[in-house]
């Protein structure tokens, strides 16, 4: 069978499964950016219960999760097989949960849902990004444009977190040559400032793999190529990498939005032959309980200057528009 067949085959056999209403091609293969040994990604919409039994007895060999096994969230489980000696990925994909994320995205509301292998998490809205860069198989479902209220509001959650996680890359491990935390926070908060970048762009994205490159952060390898772990190039790394991410999202947006997080001075603990860390600098406050590069004092108001009684937590609200 050749690359021309096989998605009809699939798709037959996936649309005859109870409950499915429709079967989507997506991922590289539905760009036409695949490489020869690319998986074959598929989608089945269902509506109401769908039982995995039903695909395990295709009989087709791997491994046949249930519904929820991948998170519980909108990414809500799959299986991995292999077909005509062909890798084969089948995502389920509940139309009710389509069509709750729809309404929502319609006003700007999204959550962020862990998900492994994803160093930002997904945003509620990766279902309606997937059917807007899929190939209809069988069936027929929407082809969604971004949102104007998510184009507004995504932006700024995604920048809130990316601004906060550079911030503690910065003052709580790069002082004292944590590498590993404080590249993992670098790298966890470039991708979050990418989800803001292609937000306000209105350009949907559905992994991580190229998230970075279509956001135009691909630099920010550069600033992580670190050997050591030297305090000075740790905050170094962590304040270019910022920097490149505001400057892109300014491209997209505008100015920054304002989001609370002034920067205290880091600690720079310099080591001396001898070996052990010298004492912080006089003057430079040591990151710790009572230090507001760990925890700003409770003061009633959010970053926003709102008062914590008008707040919307973001990950429910999608929170407010820039300037807002």
């Amino acid at each position: 069978m050749d690359d021309d067949e096989f998605p009809g085959y699939v798709a037959d056999r996936l649309a005859a499964l109870p409950s499915v209403q429709a079967v989507n091609l997506g991922g590289s293969r539905a760009r036409a950016t695949h490489r020869p040994d690319s998986d074959w990604d598929f989608a089945i919409y269902y509506r109401g219960h769908f039982d995995p039994q039903a695909l395990r007895d295709i009989g087709w060999p791997g491994e046949v999760g249930e519904v929820g096994g991948w998170g519980g969230g909108v990414f809500n489980g799959g299986a991995w097989l292999e077909v005509d000696h062909r890798r084969v990925d089948v995502h389920y994909r509940d139309l009710d949960t389509i069509d709750r994320e729809t309404a929502e995205a319609s006003e700007g509301r999204f959550r962020i849902e862990p998900l492994m292998f994803h160093l930002a998490g997904i945003p509620s809205y990766l279902v309606l990004a997937e059917l807007a860069g899929s190939q209809a198989l069988r069936g027929r479902l929407p082809k969604p444009e971004y949102p104007r209220a998510l184009r507004e509001r995504a932006p700024r959650v995604w920048w809130d977190r990316a601004g906060r996680t550079f911030e503690y890359a910065r003052v709580n491990h790069a002082p004292y040559g944590r590498l590993t935390q404080c590249a993992g926070l670098i790298a966890q908060a470039a991708a979050q400032a990418a989800h803001a970048v292609l937000a306000a762009r209105g350009e949907w994205a559905t992994n991580d793999k190229t998230l970075l490159t279509l956001a135009g952060l691909r630099q920010v390898d550069e600033f992580l190529a670190i050997r050591e772990p030297d305090p000075i190039l740790l905050r170094d790394a962590a304040e270019r990498s910022r920097a490149l991410c505001e400057e892109v999202l300014r491209a997209a947006t505008g100015p920054i939005p304002e989001s609370g997080l002034a920067r205290p001075p880091a600690v720079i603990r310099r080591r001396s032959p001898a070996g052990p860390p010298g004492r912080p600098r006089p003057g430079r406050p040591r990151p710790g309980r009572h230090c507001p590069a760990r925890c700003p004092a409770p003061t009633g108001r959010f970053p926003s200057g709102r008062p914590a009684s008008q707040h919307r937590t973001p990950s429910r609200s999608g929170g407010p528009p820039f300037g807002g």
